[in-house]
């Protein structure tokens, strides 16, 4: 494992401990229940926060410092199979879309927004955690991540039931479509000797081969990660910070 490697994986492990406390901000109920309220949260200034990060960072996030991602890290011990059946990955847009609907329709039956609080629902400002209810929530997420993963394979959660990622998608495809300079990955494909190592390596189970045999690097699902960057003995992926047309 490259040093890379190593210390997005150690980091990306140790976001998980923080998910008590982050699950806050990537819950898809609370924009919805708050909104009703007339209360934009924490979770809806974070959904909204990753489609701009997208724009310059691309799903990046997700690769290197999202704790849902640390949690399938940790699953993909356990299943780190490929994904199968890649339609299943327009689950998240159904959730995605949910989503967006009810907490619109959440604060137009509230009549608009009325206050903003970063911190609502955390007991002391900080704290998911203090009632048995979402404890339930909260270990109800955990098993979730663990039958996706045991049932498809890795990062399946991340791949056919994730709310937030449909944002950074969205994001990277309007910075694409604004030619903004984004961090992405740039192929040589005549360095390519076709070892298959970089599909074999890819946490999103993409086929990084082919993407790479067309010099089309372009993917909603990849996550920037680097895993095939780094496995690849002749060096024929790599980062770049451009736009697309250069």
């Amino acid at each position: 494992m490259s040093k890379r490697q190593t210390i997005r994986k150690a980091f990306l492990i140790g976001m998980f401990f923080t998910f008590p406390v982050t699950i806050a901000w990537m819950s898809p109920a609370m924009p919805i229940i708050y909104g009703f309220g007339g209360i934009i949260v924490g979770a809806t200034i974070m959904f909204l926060l990753h489609f701009f990060i997208a724009l310059f960072f691309g799903r990046a996030y997700c690769g290197f410092v999202c704790p849902g991602g640390g949690v399938s890290e940790c699953l993909m011990r356990i299943n780190d199979k490929e994904v199968k059946n890649s339609k299943l990955r327009v689950g998240k847009y159904i959730v995605w879309a949910f989503l967006v609907i009810a907490t619109v329709g959440s604060f137009i039956w509230a009549g608009g927004v009325s206050e903003v609080d970063f911190f609502a629902g955390l007991e002391g400002g900080w704290i998911f955690l203090h009632t048995p209810y979402r404890y339930a929530i909260y270990f109800g997420v955990l098993f979730g991540t663990l039958v996706f993963q045991l049932l498809l394979g890795k990062r399946s959660f991340c791949q056919c039931a994730c709310w937030i990622a449909p944002f950074m998608i969205i994001g990277t495809n309007v910075s694409d479509w604004l030619r903004l300079p984004r961090l992405r990955l740039k192929a040589n494909q005549d360095s390519c000797n076709g070892c298959n190592l970089c599909s074999k390596k890819c946490p999103m189970s993409l086929d990084v081969k082919s993407m790479v045999k067309t010099s089309d690097m372009k993917n909603a699902e990849c996550i920037l990660c680097g895993e095939c960057i780094d496995i690849c003995p002749k060096k024929a992926i790599s980062y770049t910070f451009k736009n697309e047309s250069t």
